[in-house]
């Protein structure tokens, strides 16, 4: 009998054990299914002001119709506010602030800083960095540890310097958030060039619409989705001598290798496979492309062979480092990026190492020596160039470089054999290298050999400036090709 009642005891403890763990999973579901809390901190962009029915069109109202039932988005944005606490309006001084930290966010997204610009607030702005950072930390000790994305200003078209100022956005407000963000690892947003070809959408010239709104929201939502590998890190496998740079808000390591200087930018957050694009020269000029890439997990690399024209010893350098590369976690394919005479060293990489290549963005390339620095057709050319790029390749004479068949464009062929797309933008008033000689002809040779190339033409723009002031084109572009995303 007792032994029974034992039996019956045990059955009902672990019915009871069974029961808690099975309350204690639903629980847990239940807690796993909670939207993920957004908050959008911020001034009147935010806010949604001048904004028909602003409830449903702000930008964080058309985010969290975006993101779905997944995501639960408030708005926090207060207009006329500063982020410097010297400011005339702080917004660490309203209400919104302390609801935003009370409502315990996952996300914050800090939209701050243009009205920092008008010159009552802009005598103070010595103090911006150390208030953003400020604001920051109040975020990141909350008990969820938000993740805290800082968004760069919209552009502001308004010539007037008697209140919010454009120029003072551009020059001082973005690269103080860019400090910031690399001073405190937060993540970045760019904004500002997403808009800047838009003033259509910004009736008053400093607040956007309805459709600027979408714009942001689009570009946040795209951002709060993606993909990422956090544990992905490459700086260990740096040399212990490369040293730290802030490239536009993200962390930049440069060094030596075989004797050239080279450099590594690093995402915030990888992305998956861990892609990459190799700027191949002039680093730095006109960036907007890079950065934009590394907002979406890229890795952005160089390695200096400047003046060497892609000739076998330059090969050999890059063959060394995508070796090193590679081998520290990188794709075994990468965009490769060429301005002007860089449209040289990438062509010739790819057809030599093809099977390395996932896409190719050429900006205003040189495709045909002659042309530049050879001026053998109706460009200026650069007879000391010339004279480099002869000793490069061991002529010598100008008979023997003229017949010179190792440009992109002798190689178009085999190039559009090697399957990967091709953008170029070219800009349709270039003197210097003239596009009839370089990107068309290399254009149509490559279709007519059936490989994939595009081409954006910009009427009326010479050599310079090169890129586009959206990269959105480009980064599209090069999203497909790698199988990212895309708008």
């Amino acid at each position: 009998m007792e032994q029974f009642t034992s039996i019956v005891q045990s059955k009902s403890v672990t019915k009871k054990i069974f029961s808690l763990l099975f309350l204690v999973l639903l629980i847990t579901n239940a807690y796993s299914q909670q939207p993920l809390r957004i908050a959008c901190v911020g001034n009147s962009i935010t806010y949604g002001a001048k904004i028909e029915n602003r409830e449903v069109n702000s930008y964080p109202a058309q985010l969290g119709v975006l993101l779905g039932e997944n995501y639960k988005v408030a708005n926090f944005g207060v207009s006329g506010t500063t982020l410097l606490l010297k400011g005339n309006a702080p917004y660490r001084n309203t209400s919104a602030y302390q609801k935003a930290l009370d409502f315990q966010p996952d996300w914050v997204f800090i939209k701050l800083g243009t009205n920092d610009t008008k010159p009552v607030n802009r005598v103070f702005l010595d103090g911006f960095v150390q208030d953003y950072k400020d604001m920051i930390a109040s975020f990141r000790q909350l008990p969820a540890h938000p993740r805290v994305v800082l968004l760069l200003p919209v552009p502001v078209f308004s010539t007037d310097t008697t209140g919010i100022t454009a120029n003072i956005i551009k020059d001082k407000i973005i690269p103080m958030t860019r400090q910031v963000a690399y001073e405190t690892g937060c993540e970045v947003i760019n904004l500002y060039n997403l808009l800047i070809e838009s003033p259509e959408l910004f009736p008053d010239k400093v607040h956007p619409n309805a459709k600027g709104a979408a714009v942001i929201a689009r570009r946040i939502g795209e951002f709060v989705k993606m993909k990422t590998e956090p544990s992905f890190n490459l700086i260990g496998a740096l040399p212990q001598e490369a040293k730290p740079f802030n490239f536009y808000g993200f962390q930049g390591y440069d060094f030596t290798f075989r004797e050239r200087n080279a450099k590594i930018v690093i995402p915030k957050q990888a992305a998956p496979d861990h892609p990459w694009i190799w700027r191949a020269r002039f680093w730095g000029h006109e960036p907007q492309t890079d950065i934009a890439l590394l907002e979406r997990g890229f890795h952005v690399v160089y390695c200096d062979v400047s003046e060497m024209f892609g000739n076998d010893e330059a090969l050999s350098i890059w063959n060394d480092y995508y070796r090193f590369l590679t081998r520290a976690g990188l794709s075994e394919k990468s965009v490769m990026e060429g301005m002007s005479r860089g449209g040289v060293y990438i062509y010739r990489w790819a057809a030599t190492y093809p099977e390395r290549v996932t896409a190719i963005y050429a900006d205003a390339p040189v495709l045909d020596l002659k042309s530049w620095p050879g001026g053998r057709g109706e460009g200026k050319g650069s007879p000391a160039t010339w004279e480099i790029f002869k000793k490069d390749f061991g002529f010598k004479s100008d008979e023997e470089a003229i017949v010179f068949n190792g440009n992109p464009l002798d190689w178009a062929e085999k190039i559009a054999r090697s399957g990967f797309p091709m953008l170029h933008v070219v800009g349709d008033a270039d003197d210097v290298v003239p596009v009839a000689e370089n990107t068309a002809l290399f254009e149509q040779k490559i279709r007519d050999a059936g490989g994939s190339i595009q081409v954006i033409h910009k009427p009326g723009i010479g050599h310079h400036p090169h890129s586009l002031p959206n990269p959105q084109p480009i980064v599209d572009f090069i999203l497909k090709a790698t199988g990212g995303y895309s708008d």
